[in-house]
């Protein structure tokens, strides 16, 4: 168990004291709930449980439609809960839940990502050191390597990544235009949300560059590489592409809390 990498999030001050701490921070998040597209929802509900709408909010309404679908998912049966939830509403409140990815551990700020440099580095450790063993005709000493960790350590990666990022940053106030978005954080990490690397010695290359490929695979599907939008690369041009992260994120300097007396927000 090594929580410094797979719980980086937890041993980032400045993410703990200007995000995860940070009431501030979620600003867009609290300006949904009170946003009209929640207020139609909550009149909904509270109509549908002869509720005064006042005796209702949105974390409760929250609280309902989670347990509708926990149920659906784990155990495939329809929860009465489902009863008060329209198609629609699901997407209001399936938004909801993203913006709260988006901004707590997503592209909202940059130490969301930028605390995950750690892992990002590990991984790349393990993948130069298979590269190196090989060229030597070495036994490869870990074939194998699996890290456990949350939702919460694989979506900061992704986001390190470039993964799943829309032109536009989710708001409070453009629910309507993301619609189409690519940051839906119940297909990016749903339940066993996994990231796997697949390192390949390629006897057949043409050049000694192409000796060492890679495949990368989200939730068992290829991804493709933001460097070329193929599914395999040459493993020289993913560290290239990625050489200023795994050159220049250094996890101590960027987790450390501003000194001067800086807002939260203009800091972020």
């Amino acid at each position: 168990v090594n929580d410094s990498l797979m719980r980086f999030f937890d041993h980032c001050a400045k993410f703990v004291a200007l995000v995860e701490e940070n009431d501030a921070a979620m600003h867009q998040v609290n300006a949904f709930k009170e946003g009209p597209e929640m207020k139609k929802v909550l009149e909904k509900v509270a109509s549908a449980l002869c509720l005064p709408v006042e005796d209702l909010n949105a974390d409760l309404v929250q609280v309902a439609f989670l347990t509708c679908s926990y149920e659906l998912a784990i155990k495939n049966v329809t929860s009465p809960w489902c009863s008060l939830f329209s198609e629609e509403d699901a997407k209001v409140l399936e938004y909801l839940n993203d913006l709260k990815q988006y901004w707590k551990r997503g592209y909202g700020y940059d130490i969301n990502s930028r605390s995950s440099c750690i892992l990002f580095q590990d991984i790349f450790q393990h993948l130069d050191k298979a590269v190196e063993e090989s060229k030597s005709s070495k036994p490869i000493s870990s074939p194998l390597i699996v890290q456990v960790g949350h939702a919460e350590t694989l979506q900061p990666l992704l986001a390190l990544m470039g993964y799943f990022k829309d032109a536009e940053p989710l708001m409070a106030n453009n629910y309507a235009k993301q619609e189409h978005r690519k940051f839906r954080s119940g297909r990016i990490v749903p339940y066993a949300a996994n990231l796997v690397f697949v390192l390949y010695h390629c006897d057949q290359g043409n050049t000694s560059k192409e000796e060492y490929q890679v495949q990368m695979l989200l939730n068992e599907q290829l991804m493709l590489f933001q460097h070329s939008n193929e599914t395999i690369s040459t493993y020289a041009d993913l560290k290239d592409y990625y050489k200023d992260i795994l050159e220049n994120c250094h996890f101590q300097e960027e987790c450390e809390l501003p000194k001067l007396n800086a807002t939260a927000v203009d800091e972020l």
